[in-house]
């Protein structure tokens, strides 16, 4: 029973529903989508699995819609062996990706503080405060985020099946597209060469 019928407006619930499923749906949407186009960028730079890059006559990423469709598929699985969790359980493999995206960029972010210093690279004028103790400061405490959420009783295991399974996943597929990855930053990075015969200069 909803409010709404106890303050006696039958039907309101009902209304209620379409409205939340439309929502959800309207979101399930906007995230296949954004997510289909994020893989096909990652295709073409080389980070990506190639099947995701091609694009229907309508500018419709398939290739990266169908993969993440597929993979949402596991919610279907979960929900129908445990109904009751399976909204944690997604939310706190979540968490876990959101970790790991943040406490990546700022491993990267020391990384190239240390070839700045080093010389190896010119440091920007924006510089992070407090670099690079910042930066130690803020994976400590992601690291003592992710550990406080292991001891979980409950969902802590499926965190770290999904870290024992997500790491080396992510570290293999790094092996396999490295190289394509350095072939793209390359030829991103080169200057374009003119054509023959042509100096350059106005005619």
């Amino acid at each position: 029973m909803t409010f709404f019928s106890k303050v006696g407006i039958e039907g309101a619930g009902s209304v209620m529903n379409i409205v939340v499923l439309t929502a959800a749906l309207s979101s399930l949407n906007a995230g296949l989508y954004s997510t289909g186009r994020i893989l096909r960028s990652m295709a073409i730079n080389g980070s990506g699995p190639k099947f995701t890059a091609p694009m229907s006559k309508n500018g419709v990423p398939y290739g990266g819609i169908l993969l993440t469709a597929g993979i949402g598929m596991l919610g279907i699985v979960l929900n129908a062996v445990k109904p009751s969790q399976a909204f944690e359980i997604v939310l706190h493999i979540a968490a876990t990706g959101v970790i790991a995206a943040w406490a990546t960029i700022v491993a990267c972010q020391l990384r190239f503080h240390r070839l700045t210093i080093s010389g190896v690279l010119q440091r920007p004028s924006f510089r992070m405060p407090l670099s690079p103790y910042s930066g130690r400061i803020t994976l400590a405490f992601l690291a003592s985020v992710l550990i406080l959420m292991l001891f979980d009783e409950t969902y802590g295991r499926w965190m770290l099946a999904a870290i024992l399974v997500g790491v080396p996943a992510l570290v293999g597929g790094w092996y396999l597209v490295r190289n394509r990855v350095k072939v793209a930053a390359r030829d991103t990075l080169e200057p374009a060469q003119p054509e023959s015969g042509h100096t350059g200069l106005p005619m």
